[in-house]
């Protein structure tokens, strides 16, 4: 079974992907992860960020490895644990203009499909996953929520981090981030193809209800079956 969730940052993908990856007892594949580790390695090297060439070569000599369990991504980069380090406020500021070059995508899309291929069964989040990685999934989900929300979302993940924010440099992040990254979920949206939830006044476990109801799988029995 592949399921694929997609949307904007702070929509409750990562924490909705993970629950219901546990729920139904198979991996949680962390694709984002992904971009904040080439964004993170482009900024320990000092690349500029308007050089998408180098940062192809950031991607391509990188050695990125997931570990993919239901409830946690564990991401190392060359051989280094960076499954803290990849989710700074900094780090979150540099990922979309990271994913925005084509070549960096083209990489790490073939890296995703080899580590799903593996994993067999998989909940797959990001941005692109049902439009373009997994455009075969079994089922799949656009997440939404208010800006308003997400940003009071992203902003208590930073403060449980020990990190410091104040609410208009994370709402300016966001706000940047979707400009780029609303067109990789959008034709999922025009072709009618996805299941959208809006999870602005939903619990986590309300979410997850929703798409194992859309899932066919309502009971724990049923679920345990599969």
């Amino acid at each position: 079974m592949i399921i694929t969730i997609d949307g904007p940052a702070g929509s409750g993908k990562s924490t909705v992907a993970r629950e219901l990856a546990a729920r139904l007892g198979i991996a949680y594949l962390d694709t984002g992860a992904m971009y904040r580790a080439v964004a993170l390695a482009a900024m320990e090297r000092n690349v500029d960020f308007s050089d998408h060439r180098a940062l192809c070569e950031v991607a391509r000599s990188i050695r990125i490895e997931l570990d993919c369990g239901p409830k946690h991504t564990c991401v190392l980069v060359d051989g280094r644990d960076v499954s803290e380090a990849i989710r700074t406020l900094e780090v979150s500021a540099m990922t979309s203009r990271v994913a925005a070059v084509e070549g960096v995508r083209e990489q790490l899309i073939t890296l995703q499909r080899e580590i799903g291929a593996k994993l067999g069964s998989f909940v797959a989040e990001g941005r692109d996953q049902g439009s373009v990685v997994f455009p075969k999934a079994d089922m799949r989900f656009v997440l939404e929520a208010s800006l308003e929300e997400r940003a009071r979302r992203r902003r208590r993940e930073y403060q449980a981090g020990g990190q410091a924010s104040d609410a208009d440099s994370v709402t300016d992040n966001l706000q940047a981030r979707d400009s780029v990254d609303a067109r990789q979920w959008e034709p999922l949206l025009a072709s009618g193809d996805a299941v959208i939830v809006d999870t602005t006044n939903l619990s986590v476990q309300q979410v997850v209800d929703c798409m194992i109801d859309r899932l066919g799988l309502a009971d724990d029995d049923r679920l345990a079956s599969r």
